[in-house]
């Protein structure tokens, strides 16, 4: 186990299904059933991967990972900036290309629960 206890101690409360997961030396966070919004994308629900960088939680992680891949409805199009892939555990997962600026990363406050309000808002805002 490699997160913080103030992570740790986030998720469960939240009553995510997560795993931590150390893999080609580098340190994933997978949670399983992440909710999206409703009546946004073609699934209720798909697996969120982060791979959190070295050094966090001092700095940021940038990008997330969808299986399956969501779409936007009605008619199946990838979000923008969603449209490239990673293999991670023999599955391919859709990237989610955003940015933390480094500078709105506040070390030693921040953590999952403020990139997982990102991760929420990008879904929210979509197109």
């Amino acid at each position: 186990m490699f997160l913080p206890e103030f992570d740790r101690d986030y998720l469960t409360s939240k009553e995510y299904n997560f795993q931590e997961i150390e893999s080609g030396g580098k340190k994933h966070l997978l949670i399983s059933d992440y909710k999206l919004p409703e009546g946004k994308y073609n699934v209720d629900k798909s697996d969120l991967l982060i791979i959190l960088r070295p050094g966090y939680p001092d700095i940021p992680m940038d990008m997330w990972y969808f299986n399956p891949a969501i779409l936007l409805i009605p008619n199946d199009k990838q979000p923008s900036k969603a449209d490239q892939t990673i293999t991670f555990n023999n599955k391919t997962w859709q990237r989610w290309s955003r940015h933390f600026p480094k500078t709105e990363w506040r070390a030693g406050s921040d953590g999952i629960h403020t990139f997982l309000k990102r991760v929420d808002k990008a879904l929210e805002i979509a197109k």
